[in-house]
């Protein structure tokens, strides 16, 4: 393994340990607006994740992944946002 292997493990470890923390803040709550948070955390944090195991896999159809998870994650962000003015 050479320092770039090393460099893309380890930024996989951090993402998928903020994955782990925003699923926590989503199931613990408290108000819809933590919740909201966490999603958006985990939208981030997953489409980063799929662009760093694109990256270490060689995989280019990991970031079609990620671009489709940052889309839907807008689109939720959009649509709460959009019935919480009305």
């Amino acid at each position: 393994m050479d320092a770039v292997d090393i460099a893309l493990v380890v930024a996989a470890s951090v993402l998928l340990v903020c994955i782990v923390v925003g699923l926590w803040r989503g199931v613990r709550g408290p108000t819809t607006e933590d919740r909201l948070t966490a999603f958006v955390l985990l939208g981030t944090s997953g489409a980063a994740l799929f662009v760093v195991l694109a990256s270490a896999l060689g995989v280019a159809a990991l970031r079609d992944v990620a671009i489709t998870v940052v889309a839907l994650a807008t689109v939720v962000v959009v649509v709460y946002a959009r019935r919480q003015a009305e």
